[in-house]
């Protein structure tokens, strides 16, 4: 009797062990929906007739930074008619420092501003989701080092 019980235990443990590929923590499908930006300043295409750019104001610095996003058509014309939706934190501290889901204010200029609260040294995140008409249209996650 002993023995089937811990052949039946042992059954029990490695029916529900779970191998270590499978419980390596894959991110969230919300996370993996937001695509790597280049660098600040560059065009990058968000749509079929339109692309923009972002950038800090001034470098990023402890404290408060002011993220800053352009939207143009092909020809060159600023435009107005997107909701952009940002969010700030820290990927290795994720929802340690994590501002929400908040949307860009739209300058007299036609640019769109977002405060950025810096509060500690190390990698942050910030990723962008631009909405027109009420669907997404493009998802981008902009990773540097303070």
């Amino acid at each position: 009797m002993r023995t089937f019980a811990f052949a039946a235990l042992l059954a029990f443990c490695l029916g529900v062990a779970v191998s270590p590929a499978a419980s390596a923590a894959a991110p969230p499908a919300a996370q993996r929906d937001y695509q790597p930006l280049p660098k600040p300043g560059e065009r990058i295409p968000l749509d079929a007739g339109h692309y923009f750019t972002y950038g800090f104001d001034k470098p990023p610095k402890l404290g408060m930074a002011i993220m800053r996003v352009e939207i143009f058509s092909r020809d060159g014309n600023r435009d107005t008619s997107f909701v952009v939706k940002g969010d700030a934190d820290m990927p290795s501290m994720r929802g340690a420092h994590a501002s929400g889901d908040k949307e860009f204010a739209l300058s007299a200029k036609g640019v769109y501003l977002m405060p950025v609260r810096l509060v500690m040294p190390g990698d942050w995140e910030v990723r962008f989701t631009f909405v027109k008409k009420g669907k997404t249209v493009f998802r981008g996650a902009y990773l540097f080092d303070l």
